[in-house]
């Protein structure tokens, strides 16, 4: 699927998608659909899909965890998402690309990120997948809130393992 022109998609004043040359990224409070996500990035040319989904696991350091919340600054988090995309496009000769981060609550089993690459070949698209997973959560301007059973959250970057902050319950309702 080829996007021939930009496109930008906005709700309420905020964009919450682009679109551009073979490249798509979103962020949305929606669930996230890896169905819709694929066929951003199906095409005849492409003899490989590979999907990469990101789910809320129920624990994190050995504490059970209730939920995540995500926020972003949108505009700069969607410029950051396109370049990555688009950087990865290019070295990998991919097909398409498309990278959706779900932004608010996410609980426990439900997806938080879906990334899909297309690719003449499958070594391409594995190694597309894995580089632009670990691009986003190294640069895009995401964050993650952890809420554990019984505690405070923590913030933290959207990366793995990355120090958090514990806050008061009555930080909880502030963005970082």
């Amino acid at each position: 699927m080829q996007y021939m022109h930009a496109h930008t998609k906005k709700m309420a004043g905020e964009t919450t998608e682009i679109k551009e040359d073979s490249c798509y990224v979103g962020l949305t409070h929606d669930h996230l659909s890896l169905q819709d996500v694929m066929d951003r990035v199906r095409s005849p040319q492409a003899g490989a899909i590979v999907m990469f989904a990101g789910t809320t696991r129920d624990n994190f350091g050995g504490k059970p965890v209730k939920e995540l919340q995500y926020s972003a600054y949108n505009p700069l988090a969607l410029r950051t998402m396109l370049s990555i995309c688009k950087s990865i496009h290019a070295k990998h000769g991919l097909v398409a690309i498309a990278m959706v981060h779900r932004l608010g609550v996410v609980p426990i089993g439900e997806e938080s990120i879906l990334i899909a690459v297309s690719a003449p070949h499958r070594q391409a698209a594995w190694r597309a997948g894995e580089q632009a997973l670990e691009d986003c959560k190294e640069r895009v301007e995401v964050w993650k809130r952890e809420e554990f059973e019984g505690e405070d959250g923590v913030w933290r970057a959207n990366r793995d393992g990355a120090a958090g902050q514990k806050i008061s319950r009555v930080e909880s309702t502030k963005h970082p």
